[in-house]
């Protein structure tokens, strides 16, 4: 099936969809970066089918997102993200976020993030670069930037 070409868009929003928007993109990354990181683990990990996963691999290759690294002769490879997937997993701790929120239920959320800076149990939370208050989208006005379309 032929997916909509997003990375053309003047969205920054369609653009990353167009990187991570299929369903499975995320849940690799996720396993890659929690150390799933050779074709076989993630498959048995997922219960994903080997063209999908090949085909999501490559995508994310091919994006930059992902490394391929051989860890044997036969060629056998390993998936590690770059430094440009890193930050996309901080868009999906954001996301988990939201999801522990208002979809966890009362078992409360699957996974907890420590944090290394000071060993405290914490979330991921967006604040500004500016005043490194927090910030959301009520507390934003939307302005044209210089890659707004004409």
């Amino acid at each position: 099936m032929q997916r909509t070409d997003f990375s053309k868009m003047a969205c920054s929003i369609a653009r990353t969809l167009d990187v991570i928007g299929e369903p499975w993109s995320p849940l690799v990354l996720r396993d890659v970066w929690v150390g799933v990181t050779r074709f076989e683990q993630l498959q048995a990990d997922l219960g994903i089918s080997r063209k999908v996963l090949t085909e999501r691999l490559n995508h994310l290759v091919e994006q930059g997102v992902l490394e391929r690294r051989p860890y044997d002769r036969r060629p056998r490879y390993e998936y590690v993200l770059t430094e440009k997937g890193t930050e996309l997993v901080d868009l999906l701790m954001v996301m988990t976020g939201w999801g522990d929120k208002w979809l966890a239920g009362e078992a409360g959320p699957p996974v907890l993030y420590r944090h290394h800076t000071c060993g405290e149990i914490s979330g991921a939370e967006l604040r500004c670069t500016h005043c490194g208050n927090p910030m959301h989208a009520t507390d934003v006005d939307l302005l044209p930037g210089p890659g707004a379309a004409g």
